[in-house]
């Protein structure tokens, strides 16, 4: 089976098909690249993805990252991370062992073909010439016999008249002759250029052209060979990289099966837990006696709202209770005195630990800046001691300070430590920042401890007070004295106040000022007798009375 001997006379018909294979090569090389595109983009927005639910540094999900779900989640994120290098890999892969290889190949490709069919054109016209020269020789000959035979027609008729000279009969026999010699040249030239074209014409049909034609046809295997090579390594590419892509999988799946739920809920209870015990029953009160309440034991009333009995129009919204509870609003206490007691131990603790990793940190600078002034000592020109001294001297003031700072922390962990609640005291709830800061117990309700928005407040309870219902907590807290109005301010730009204890103001309002910033950014205003909260004090001029009660003094 060959192109030379089956298609011999098929020239245009196989230039048209190997320049259709060679199409085909490139519309497979574009179909790799666009394919590499694809995975590479697939690839970037797997990592933007990945990279945009990573978890952020010091921030909430930092601390929600210490859940098993969430780690699982990270897990999985890092990952996908991982899954989308594999499809960067298949994209270089099939860029260097398919596009690149094949691009060379098509040009090679290109190369052969343009120099065969060339081959081709010439013996086709070298054919053609030996075919024009054959006709032209045939011709001639077929010129010369008919000019010999009207000369020797010529000649018989002026030899048959009479009338005719004999030099004219003699000269037509002679020009007779001459046309005939001619005709036998012409014939002779006729049949030598015909045995040469027949040669010729062999050698065309039978070696030229199917040599050619094999080339070509070796060509065009070549080429299908090389797609069909190119075509299996498109599918290894893939293929290779199914494993890792597997373990990727595999690495979800463990990550998932890590979730712990019932460790998720203890982790929970850790981060949450108050340290407080629940109040105990509260005891019935008779209200049919005509004499004057005895006080209870167990009563949640201290002894300020002892004796009232006029209570106040009920129905005030008790939001507007966390307002006032965030009073600090912006500036944390040092000593997270406004936690509960094992919420603050587990911050002193946290701030314990850190500490100690400063002074740690500090000591081996310490060590390594010591062994540097010995070296600069024994060897002056290698550098200055006294500049190392001086630094000697600051690391020694700095872990100083640190552990300065280290002994108050730890004084304020032993005593919340020391005053953590006993369980089999029911009817008592203590806390450990009232019990050092308030020496008068004021009233307290067990659901009113924690504000929306998780900050604490706790007073300390009397095993003396009166119990009261729920309404009169209210009332006893609207009793306390509202703070006064130490000047006036007026608002530069508007304010939403949408988060809880601010307040909304707009552009050009007048209110007064009852708190001044203490350096968190915040000034505590009043609307009126219901309306007061916190704005921002760069949004506000202030205007303070310098008589006013509670204001500073400026000299």
């Amino acid at each position: 089976m060959s192109w030379g001997t089956e298609l011999w006379d098929q020239f245009d018909n196989l230039e048209k098909h190997t320049q259709w294979g060679i199409e085909v090569l490139e519309k497979y090389i574009k179909f790799v690249k666009e394919r590499t595109e694809i995975e590479i983009n697939y690839a970037k927005q797997l990592r933007n993805l990945s990279k945009k639910y990573q978890t952020k540094k010091n921030s909430k999900e930092e601390e929600e990252s210490k859940y098993t779900s969430c780690k699982a989640f990270q897990n999985t994120l890092n990952e996908m991370n991982d899954y989308a290098g594999q499809h960067e890999v298949i994209s270089e892969n099939m860029t260097s062992q398919i596009m690149v290889d094949l691009t060379r190949c098509v040009q090679e490709f290109k190369q052969e073909r343009k120099s065969h069919f060339h081959e081709g054109r010439k013996a086709q016209q070298h054919i053609e010439t030996c075919w024009k020269q054959l006709e032209a020789s045939k011709r001639r000959f077929e010129r010369d016999c008919k000019e010999a035979d009207r000369a020797q027609q010529y000649f018989e008729k002026m030899d048959a008249d009479i009338n005719v000279t004999k030099a004219d009969v003699e000269k037509a026999r002679q020009q007779a002759q001459i046309r005939h010699q001619m005709a036998d040249d012409s014939k002779g030239d006729y049949s030598s250029v015909l045995l040469k074209f027949n040669r010729e014409q062999h050698e065309h049909y039978h070696t030229h052209i199917p040599a050619i034609f094999q080339k070509l046809q070796d060509m065009e295997e070549k080429r299908i060979a090389r797609m069909g090579e190119s075509l299996k390594t498109y599918a290894d590419i893939d293929r290779r990289v199914i494993p890792i892509i597997g373990k990727c999988l595999d690495g979800i799946t463990k990550s998932a099966e890590s979730i712990n739920e019932k460790q998720d809920s203890q982790t929970v209870i850790e981060a949450f837990k108050s340290g407080f015990e629940p109040p105990g029953d509260i005891d019935f009160e008779d209200f049919t006696q005509s004499i004057k309440r005895t006080v209870s034991d167990t009563s949640l009333t201290n002894t300020r709202s002892e004796g009232k009995t006029d209570p106040k129009v009920p129905g005030k919204s008790r939001g507007k209770l966390w307002p006032f509870i965030k009073k600090n609003k912006g500036a944390t206490p040092e000593d997270f005195s406004n936690l509960p007691p094992e919420q603050r131990r587990k911050k002193l603790q946290q701030k314990v630990d850190e500490l100690n990793k400063d002074i740690q940190k500090e000591i081996d600078q310490r060590d390594a800046l010591t062994k540097m002034k010995d070296v600069y000592m024994k060897n002056p020109q290698m550098g200055d001691a006294a500049s190392v001294t001086q630094k000697l001297v600051e690391i020694g003031n700095n872990i100083e300070k640190l552990r300065v700072e280290v002994h108050k922390f730890e004084s304020w962990l032993a005593e919340v430590e020391g005053r953590l609640p006993v369980r089999n005291d029911n009817s008592r709830r203590q806390s450990g920042l009232y019990e050092t800061q308030n020496a008068a117990p004021v009233n307290n309700c067990v659901q009113d401890r924690e504000s929306p928005d998780g900050s604490y407040t706790e007073d300390q309870s009397q095993e003396t007070e009166v119990k009261v219902t729920p309404t009169e907590f209210d009332d006893d807290f609207d009793d306390e004295e509202p703070l006064p109005t130490i000047g006036t301010c007026k608002a530069l730009y508007p304010f939403d106040g949408e988060n809880e204890g601010t307040i909304s103001v707009t552009e050009g309002e007048v209110l007064n000022v009852i708190e001044e910033d203490k350096g968190d950014g915040w000034t505590r205003i009043r609307r009126n007798e219901d309306e007061e909260g916190y704005v921002p004090t760069s949004y506000i001029e202030v205007y303070l009375d310098k008589n006013a009660k509670g204001a500073k003094t400026y000299i």
